[in-house]
């Protein structure tokens, strides 16, 4: 048993308790901080409110009365608490309280606290100052207005004086396009937290956002929070949901913790990402729980143009001790990745009825930058995924999906449009109530994924599966019971690998360099 401080602020702690469990921990404990009983906690990433600034505290966890865990830490110094109702707020959700509370988050000195007190505050998008830290109270809600015409616009690019360069601020789907602003947005900002058992809400189910969502209406869809050139940004407790579109987005961002947090949409939601760090490097995200409408957390890096023009990929991603619930994709890599995504590890996470597991998407045209490689799944527990792992370098998304070139199973030659996938490894999983097939493998014929390790793995199926094409790409027939499938891979390894009543064989090859497997 172990316990360890991961965050502290001037008034929270995110803690993190080890004793082997995933999203929960093996079994509630007792928490004690600073002498005051906290009540019973039972997550492994669990959140302390109401401390006090520039102080010692000793953190002790408790099994009954037993001693199993204790921690200090420090809070961090506060300058002022500017309290949004003393600004105008009127926190009754039918006046508008942009103006106020943007002035209070303009006004607050370095170091300061925005508070943000029980209530429903109505408002359009707001924008964030660096060394601030933001309290969204418990029973305090942000509601998104509706009506887009009142949102300012990011304008996608914005040619420099001497037409040498570029201003990106908005985005669309790995381009740089104009959006809406985000209801929280940051750009250029460093040094903040936003924090508190508060909620913010996008209300998209009540406004038009997810009305022909595919179709441009003035700008983009926002997000709830954007992060554009951002750094040492820290998010702790709070619950998002009902985003226009992505939920959380940062970009082109170094250096961020996200703790504890929970986002949600409904299942019929259109393109309601989680999670969605796009070129960032650094970036942790612990304790998290998502529910919605598209992939849980998907990794990118950009279409051709923002890849090839800034070559900046996802990097040093740190996924832990997550839930993932009814979306797409448990955790997603691109398709938007001509940057490149590079060392990501996923580990002790729980998932639970997705359609996929662990699901790498790309295809020809995502340029030569867009490597994939070093990806870790490790520890990971599924229930009900229909298809527990899939690699899928033909995906037929953007107006060319479908094409010839993109889905021809000839090999083409391997040019600056040709993607890379190098290694990517399962170990320690088990997967219960698998459905379509254990898992999917599909490489480029001219350029094969180079190296699919198993080990220690666990595949099962469900009573009654139902049947589903476990890639999405042309030429995948809907499946049922398959085991593992593998085509234009160099090296696939299996170490230790169980797949109890699957139709067929375990492991189906087409065009697999080599194959190793290891009781």
């Amino acid at each position: 048993m172990k316990l360890q401080c991961l965050f502290v602020s001037g008034r929270s702690a995110a803690l993190q308790i080890e004793d082997g469990g995933l999203y929960e921990t093996l079994k509630p404990y007792r928490l004690v901080v600073g002498g005051e009983d906290r009540g019973t906690v039972a997550k492994v990433i669990t959140s302390v409110y109401g401390l006090w600034p520039d102080t010692d505290y000793t953190a002790e966890l408790y099994d009954g009365e037993t001693l199993v865990g204790s921690v200090d830490f420090h809070t961090l110094y506060e300058s002022y608490t500017l309290n949004v109702r003393r600004f105008g707020a009127a926190g009754d959700g039918v006046h508008d309280d942009t103006t106020a509370i943007q002035t209070a988050i303009t006004c607050c000195p370095k170091d300061g606290r925005v508070l943000i007190p029980r209530g429903s505050y109505l408002v359009t998008p707001l924008f964030l100052k660096s060394h601030t830290r933001i309290e969204l109270a418990k029973g305090a809600e942000l509601l998104l207005q509706t009506d887009r015409s009142l949102f300012p616009v990011l304008p996608g690019r914005i040619e420099s004086t001497d037409e040498t360069n570029e201003y990106n601020l908005g985005s669309w789907e790995g381009n740089p396009l104009d959006m809406f602003a985000a209801m929280i947005t940051g750009v250029g900002v460093e040094d903040v937290c936003i924090y508190g058992e508060g909620t913010i809400d996008g209300q998209a189910q009540i406004g038009d956002w997810w009305t022909n969502p595919k179709v441009r209406r003035g700008a983009w869809r926002g997000r709830l929070l954007f992060l554009n050139h951002c750094r040492n940004i820290n998010v702790q407790g709070v619950k998002f949901c009902n985003s226009p579109a992505w939920n959380l987005h940062p970009y082109f961002s170094d250096d961020l913790k996200f703790l504890d947090i929970s986002v949600n949409a409904p299942a019929n939601s259109p393109n309601t990402d989680g999670f969605d760090p796009e070129s960032c490097r650094r970036v942790l995200l612990a304790g998290a729980h998502f529910s919605l409408g598209d992939d849980c957390i998907a990794i990118k890096s950009g279409k051709i143009y923002m890849g090839s023009t800034f070559k900046t990929p996802c990097e040093d991603i740190d996924i832990a001790h997550c839930l993932m619930e009814n979306g797409h994709g448990g955790v997603t890599t691109g398709s938007e990745m001509a940057g490149g995504v590079i060392r990501v590890r996923v580990h002790d996470c729980l998932m639970r009825n997705t359609d996929r597991g662990l699901r790498v998407k790309t295809r020809r045209g995502r340029g030569k930058d867009g490597v994939i490689d070093d990806i870790v799944f490790e520890n990971v527990k599924m229930e009900h995924v229909m298809a527990p792992v899939v690699i899928n370098c033909l995906y037929y998304c953007d107006p060319d999906g479908h094409s010839e070139w993109v889905q021809s199973r000839e090999k083409q030659p391997v040019d600056d449009t040709t993607p890379r996938v190098g290694s990517i490894v399962f170990r320690h999983v088990r997967a219960e109530g698998c459905e379509a097939c254990a898992g999917y493998f599909l490489g480029l014929p001219e350029r094969p994924i180079e190296n699919v390790l198993l080990e220690d793995v666990v595949f099962t199926y469900a009573d009654n599966p139902r049947s589903m094409a476990p890639a999405m790409a042309e030429g995948v027939e809907q499946c049922t019971r398959r085991g593992i499938i593998a085509k234009y891979v160099d090296n696939v390894t299996l170490k230790g690998v169980s797949v109890v009543g699957q139709d067929g064989e375990v492991l189906d090859c087409e065009e697999v360099g080599s194959v190793t497997i290891e009781d």
